[in-house]
């Protein structure tokens, strides 16, 4: 039994196709099908306000292509959630409804909260119980941030801080000392140490990148710092050819680093856990979740 989930992002769209298995009623995912396309709706929106329609053509085209191949997997069900570039975008609504009355896709947009609750779901099994932690999860259009006590989610925040955004210099005056202030202040209510959990495509290749990349999935934020400056301290072109970075990953990978690192410091975290997952493993969990209750019903 398999179930799919498309993230429509501020930077790329990606497909993941999950199976569901089941060793002796514990119940896991294995991610079966994985693809990453970088549409860029952040350029169009944060710039202009809209998705320009060079860019509808290839949303249609690449959820067609992303139909065909679930129809392979004889995915059971999927759901689409598009975050912050589409929830911006003027003409969001009707490009949605075109898509659906001629794909048959729906594509639900999502606010930054039910964004970072979906994420949740997935990220607060992977925490130990009886430890603080803040979840940064970095987009290209906006931040989700999350404070964990004692395995509950005690606070929760969006900002419109994200990789493409900086990029492309479109961050509002301000916005980065609300982030901050907001970190100070849920710090006041934290006793004892606090650890930083990082979610996102861009924190993932830095863990990747750095020399203590392990079965802890944890880096220092000394570590982080000196791989941030590394990569900033090469070329677009040198990142795509000697770093090997996407050509949509090179250039907004630096934006994103200063992101975890300034939430970070702000908060005092010496460390940061990189989990490994995201928005799409929240949608498929989701899913599941659907797929039992109906279960329940029917029987």
């Amino acid at each position: 039994m398999k179930f799919a989930a498309i993230d429509i992002g501020s930077n790329a769209a990606r497909l993941q196709i999950s199976s569901v298995l089941d060793n002796e009623g514990q119940m896991s995912f294995k991610r079966v099908e994985y693809v990453r396309f970088a549409l860029r709706l952040g350029h169009d929106v944060f710039t202009n306000g809209e998705i320009s329609p060079e860019s509808e053509v290839r949303i249609f085209k690449l959820l067609h292509s992303y139909k065909l191949l679930m129809e392979l997997h004889e995915v059971r069900d999927y759901a689409i959630c598009a975050t912050s570039a589409m929830r911006e975008a003027a003409n969001s609504g009707p490009i949605v409804t075109r898509i659906q009355k001629i794909l048959d896709m729906k594509i639900n947009i999502i606010e930054g909260n039910r964004e970072a609750e979906l994420i949740n779901d997935v990220v607060v099994k992977s925490l130990h119980p009886q430890k603080n932690y803040l979840h940064i999860d970095v987009g290209g259009g906006s931040t989700e941030l999350n404070i964990y006590q004692n395995h509950q989610k005690i606070a929760s925040k969006s900002f419109k801080i994200g990789s493409v955004r900086l990029l492309e210099g479109k961050e509002k005056e301000g916005d980065w000392d609300k982030m901050k202030r907001w970190i100070a202040t849920q710090m006041e209510e934290i006793k004892g140490p606090i650890t930083a959990v990082g979610t996102g495509g861009n924190i993932n290749k830095l863990y990747n990148l750095s020399d203590n990349a392990d079965d802890s999935k944890t880096i220092g934020f000394v570590e982080l710092n000196r791989i941030a400056d590394y990569v900033a301290s090469f070329s677009y072109e040198d990142r795509v050819h000697k770093l090997r970075l996407n050509t949509d990953r090179a250039d907004v990978i630096v934006p994103a680093a200063s992101i975890y690192l300034s939430a970070m410091k702000e908060a005092g975290c010496q460390e940061i856990f990189v989990p490994d997952l995201g928005l799409k493993d929240g949608i498929i969990q989701l899913l599941y979740d659907r797929y039992l209750r109906k279960l329940k019903v029917e029987s």
